[in-house]
């Protein structure tokens, strides 16, 4: 479907809320083949550590992307409620939440904490997907930003791929190692229940039905971009640039 002609006219709610999960339907990333090599046991463990070290960039981005959100909420109910995610990735002292709890995955597969953290050795096309995400939350509309988030509608799909395919696939991964996926399904459902409701109420012009399914597109592109990023450098081929993660120098 071409998505970015799919409001001529003003839609309903319920034909907005259909489009936007075809989105997620067509083009999120549990789709895309390094998933699909994930979950069928099919990567080494180099390329597990590369997807935890690159992945990483992404979840350092989202609490601040959430800020700039914030910034621009003038609602006080809206911002009580949206705030709630830089709490969840943040904790209450900065690093008892879920980006800590990235960091322990990583970590986990025998990854440096620091090198992560300085994201350093990341894949430049994933700095520039992280960096394209967090411009466009900060530069387009308040709309368009929430529009952004509505992957979590589909993020407990991916996760229930995701993790009982690498306890039963590799050996040296366990629960604890996947300690960051137990709450992320609970909280993505709320988060996505709320942004979806702000997108259907206030998306009432056949523009703004077009400019939220745009920001889905564009969100789901970054996904997808960070995953082809991946599965260039270290898959067949393993074509990585210079300076970017070596699994073989992982210590």
């Amino acid at each position: 479907m071409n998505f970015h002609a799919a409001a001529r006219n003003r839609m309903s709610a319920p034909d907005l809320e259909a489009i936007l999960r075809q989105v997620g339907a067509e083009r999120y990333h549990n789709r895309h083949p390094y998933h699909h090599r994930m979950v069928s046991g099919a990567l080494s463990k180099g390329e597990l550590q590369a997807w935890a070290l690159n992945r990483y960039c992404y979840q350092a981005v989202i609490p601040r992307k959430d800020a700039m959100i914030l910034t621009r909420a003038e609602d006080p109910a809206f911002r009580a409620e949206w705030r709630k995610r830089i709490e969840d990735h943040d904790g209450d002292d900065g690093w008892s939440g879920g980006i800590a709890r990235w960091l322990h995955l990583a970590t986990s597969l025998g990854l440096d904490v620091e090198a992560v953290k300085s994201e350093k050795l990341a894949l430049p096309a994933t700095r520039f997907a992280v960096g394209a995400y967090l411009s466009f939350c900060t530069n387009r509309t308040l709309l368009e930003a929430v529009a952004s988030s509505l992957t979590e509608l589909f993020s407990p799909v991916i996760i229930a791929e995701r993790v009982p395919a690498m306890l039963a696939k590799y050996d040296y991964v366990t629960a604890d190692t996947l300690a960051y996926f137990s709450k992320r399904p609970e909280q993505a459902s709320r988060d996505s229940d709320f942004a979806l409701a702000y997108v259907l109420e206030h998306a009432d012009t056949p523009e703004r039905q077009q400019g939220v399914i745009d920001a889905l597109v564009f969100k789901c592109d970054i996904l997808w971009a960070m995953l082809d990023a991946l599965q260039h450098a270290y898959g067949e081929g393993r074509n990585i640039p210079p300076g970017a993660f070596q699994p073989e120098t992982a210590r």
